[in-house]
């Protein structure tokens, strides 16, 4: 799924209910909860803080689902392509940062 296609799917589970996207402070303000969780679950699964006995295993990969989606609709309610940002993003990396670390060298 591209980004442009979550992006599409965020806005379909979203127009279906009347309040829509929320103001952009509350989104981040859940986005950030939404890392917390992520952070959590890190530190449980490999950090030094296990989890209690009653707490129910995580998955790390729906907490990062869940980050993805809060990204979709922060990007949508502010009409921003997701896939065009990400191209753009990659370009400064690469640009930028191409020489900054020490490449895997074939053998």
């Amino acid at each position: 799924m591209s980004l442009k296609e979550m992006q599409r799917d965020v806005h379909g589970w979203i127009s279906q209910f009347e309040e829509g996207y929320w103001h952009p402070l509350s989104m981040l303000a859940r986005l950030t909860e939404e890392v917390g969780e992520l952070a959590r679950e890190v530190n449980h699964q490999y950090g030094q803080k296990p989890k209690k006995e009653e707490e129910p295993e995580g998955d790390l990969a729906l907490e990062l689902a869940d980050i993805l989606f809060i990204i979709g609709c922060f990007a949508n309610s502010l009409n921003i392509d997701l896939d065009k940002a990400f191209q753009d993003m990659m370009e400064k990396y690469r640009q930028r940062d191409s020489n900054r670390w020490t490449k895997i060298q074939p053998e």
